[in-house]
Formats: structure tokens, sequence, C-alpha cells
């Protein structure tokens, strides 16, 4: 250990740019046995490592480092697997630079972070290659049942806990593939979708029932659900798209998800009309994002493997401000992205037929700290610019549906940003024995967060089980 004295760091091997621009496959290679010892070498074995206390999960990352320099490999990935339901996922889309590798000591240092994602990546790469990942074994069967709404990172986590703990567990999820996000917001050049799929299939091998194309709160209602098990989870995320601020009203301007989804489907080999038509495909256009975080960047990364002509991010904040991985930034700029800091939709300009022709962006300028501790953007007096537009994406962001409404429970409590409101010490809701997960709590956040929140539901969820086991019995 402590070879980052004399060993660089060494990212993994990156497809050259306008190979990986042409196709919808993961950009970065996986490291050579040798090499991944070596840069898990580097790591110093902080007394108190920073990486683990910045990691949602509590990973035991100096420990699996150690492991993988010793060439224990198996060890090393049984360690991460004990507490991350999906180490080879969190390994590839973390963003670890604003996380464990961004706290890394050895970064303060000078000497450049230890490579912990693709490390991580490398292990578990590796141990389903082996077959070392085991079948999940349920635990001793407890003639209870838990429904879980939502089949995302969250939900998936929660199922997984469950299932270990002996519970019959369903998930109800309104997409016919299960993975939520992870299957149809991602792109595959980030996650490729077999490694998706391998997780589910082994959550369904070992018990998991999965229902999907389920409609909760429609052809099926919540209450059904209530009654048909002993427990709830709500883990549907946040999908309501946030809107301009400005008017756009113009054929043309899409949603973030909506065109994320279409390319995911058609990678899938899914009919896809929307997409045929034109209307959610980027081929030939001059695309304009309008965001700064990771789905805007999901967002400009396909429009060029899609094709585009030209693709331009507008942020209104500068660089060092946006809210997306500087890395993905790297990424999009060396296949081909124009990004526009400082810079905000003034209006959309459209043509005689009603389609978006153009966005006319305004300057932007950052001032005073809002409430939250970051610059607000204030108009920078001036011209505007015109952009050339065929198609419009918004990625603002997202916010939570209305859950009350859509589940028909007026009675399960909100918080005034529209997410669920749950006790923090049990995550139960306002409904007996309905808890929640996710980001329909905490609002739109990381898939790492989004998997922690799911494990601890399962334990709070099997403390309420047990806790009212035990009365009835007593009651008895």
């Amino acid at each position: 250990m402590l070879r980052f004295v004399d060993l660089d760091q060494q990212q993994p091997d990156k497809r050259p740019a306008p190979l990986r621009a042409s196709d919808f496959q993961e950009i970065l290679e996986r490291y050579p046995r040798p090499t991944a010892a070596d840069q898990a070498a580097r790591c110093s074995q902080c007394g108190v490592p920073y990486c683990t206390t910045h990691c949602p999960l509590h990973n035991h990352i100096p420990d699996w480092l150690r492991l993988t320099a010793e060439g224990r490999l198996r060890e090393a990935y049984a360690l991460s697997n004990a507490t991350s339901s999906m180490p080879e996922i969190c390994g590839r889309i973390c963003p670890q630079d604003r996380l464990c590798e961004g706290n890394c000591v050895i970064e303060f240092s000078g000497h450049g972070a230890v490579t912990i994602g693709a490390v991580e990546r490398y292990i578990t790469d590796t141990a389903w290659e082996q077959g070392w990942v085991e079948p999940l074994r349920p635990g001793p069967p407890r003639g209870e049942s838990v429904g879980i709404v939502g089949a995302g990172p969250a939900g998936l986590s929660a199922a997984e806990q469950l299932r270990l703990f002996g519970y019959d567990v369903t998930i109800y999820d309104r997409h016919d593939r299960a993975g939520g996000l992870l299957t149809y917001g991602i792109p595959g050049f980030k996650l490729e979708k077999p490694i998706v799929a391998r997780r589910v299939e082994r959550l369904a091998a070992g018990g998991i029932v999965f229902r999907q194309d389920a409609d909760v709160g429609g052809t099926r209602p919540f209450a059904d659900l209530r009654a048909q098990h002993d427990a709830v989870l709500i883990a549907t995320g946040v999908y309501r798209p946030r809107e301009l601020d400005i008017e756009a009203q113009a054929d043309g301007i899409v949603p973030a998800l909506d065109y994320l989804m279409a390319s995911n489907r058609k990678s899938f080999g899914d009919a896809v009309p929307a997409f045929e038509s034109g209307a959610l495909n980027a081929a030939g256009k001059h695309v304009v994002v309008i965001g700064g975080g990771d789905t805007a960047m999901d967002c400009v990364r396909t429009a060029i493997r899609q094709g585009a002509a030209s693709v331009r991010c507008l942020y209104r904040r500068d660089r060092a401000n946006m809210p997306g991985s500087q890395r993905e930034v790297a990424h999009a700029e060396e296949e081909g992205v124009e990004f526009r800091w400082l810079s905000a939709p003034a209006r959309i300009e459209h043509d005689g037929a009603g389609r978006v022709s153009a966005v006319h962006a305004r300057r932007m300028r950052l001032g005073a700290p809002d409430a939250g501790g970051r610059r607000r953007p204030e108009v920078e007096p001036g011209e505007e610019a015109r952009l050339e537009a065929d198609l419009v994406i918004k990625a603002l962001g997202f916010d939570p549906e209305d859950l009350p409404h859509l589940f028909g429970t007026p009675d399960l409590g909100v918080t005034r940003w529209g997410t669920l409101r749950t006790d923090h010490r049990t995550m139960m809701t306002s409904l007996d024995g309905v808890f929640a997960a996710g980001d329909i709590v905490r609002g739109a956040s990381l898939v790492v967060w989004a998997i922690r929140d799911g494990r601890d539901a399962a334990a709070k969820m099997h403390a309420w089980l047990r806790a009212r086991a035990g009365n009835a019995r007593a009651a008895a």
C-alpha cells in the first residue's frame, strides 16, 4: 500500500471520442488485473477514511482496496457487496469526483485520488464473470408480505433486504421492465442495460415477484395493495418535469425524460412511434438542451450519438457551479457538445407552422448567494444570442407527482415540495404500515442515496413488523 508516492493515478482507458460517439456502448475500458491492483495499492489507508464517510453507503473502501492490491478479489467483492446492493452500478454512475474520490486524502496532497469507482467496477465485474455473485437466498419464511411501489434502485434495494429477512415481496411498477431510471433514464454509454437486467434476474430467482405495467392508483387501487400486504413501501421516485419560466409553446420542445426513455426503448428494439416520427429523435437536427445537471449531460451526449447536426447546452450558472459531474462535462466536450455557460433562454422562436426554430439566450451573471448559499444568477444587460434549434430539450430537474391524488389517499402527508412526509425515525408515512424511501422522500437525488434509503427502509419495516407481531402475540 501507500504507493501513491511513486505511482501516478491512472484512469481506465477511454474509447476514442469519434468512435464512442457513434454508439451507445460504455466509454470506459476495464482495468487489466495488474493495473487494478496497482491503482488500489495507491490508497494511503487513512485512519479516518474520508472516502467512507462521504459515501452514502459508508462502503469499506480502504479495506477492499487493500484486498484488491493483495490479489484477494473474492474477499474484496464480498466486503463491497456487504454494504452495497449494486456495487457494479455505483462504480459506473456514482459521481465519485463529488463523493469518495473528491474527498480522498491523497487528492488533497496533490497526488491524484485513488480511482475508487474504477476499482469497484473491476471487482464486481470480475465477481460476475467468476461466478462469485451468489443467488439470493431468502431467510426463513415469516408468513408476512410486503408490497413495494416502484422498481427503481430504492425499491430493488429494499426488496433484496426484505427477502433476506424472510418476507414475501412483490414489486409493482408502471413500466414493462424493472429498474426505473437505471433502465429507462440513464443511457447505455454510462450503464449498459444487461448489467441492470442481471441484478433484476437475480432478485426474481430469489422469489421476489415483479408486477410490471402495474397502474397503481388506477386499475390497481392503492387501497388494494394495503389490504393485500402487511406493509407497503412507496419508492416511486420523482418523474414530473420542471417547466421553463418563459412562454414555450411550440412543437419540438420536449421533456428530458421523454427523450431519454424513447432512446432507451429504441435500444431495446421496442416500437417507439415518437422516435420514428422524429419528434424524439435528434438525427440531423440542431439541438439545444436547457439545464446543467446529470440529466442534461445524458441528453446532450445522446443527441450526439443520434447524429444531431449541432448540440448546445445552456446553463444559467458557470461551469464551477453546475450540479452535474465535471467528468460528464469533459466527456461531452470531447464528443462535440458546445456549452454556453451563464446563459438562459429568454424566448423561444417558432416558424409559421408552430414548430420551434430558435432559442434566444440572454447573458447571465452570478449575484449574491441565495438562502442555500449558491450565488443567484441574474440577467446581464446586453444583446441576446440567437441559437438555431429544431429540438429543444428541457432538463431542468424533476418534481414529485401528486401521490395523494394519484393513489386516492388524501391522508397521505406531503411536504411543501410535494415529497412524501415521513417520520425520520421509522421512515413511515402518515398512513399506518406505509413507508417511503428514495427520491419521493428526499427529492431528485443520486442513485447511491436511493440504494441507501432502500436498505434503511427495509430495516425499519422489519423492525415495525416484528414489533407488530410481538404485540399481537402478547394480546393473544
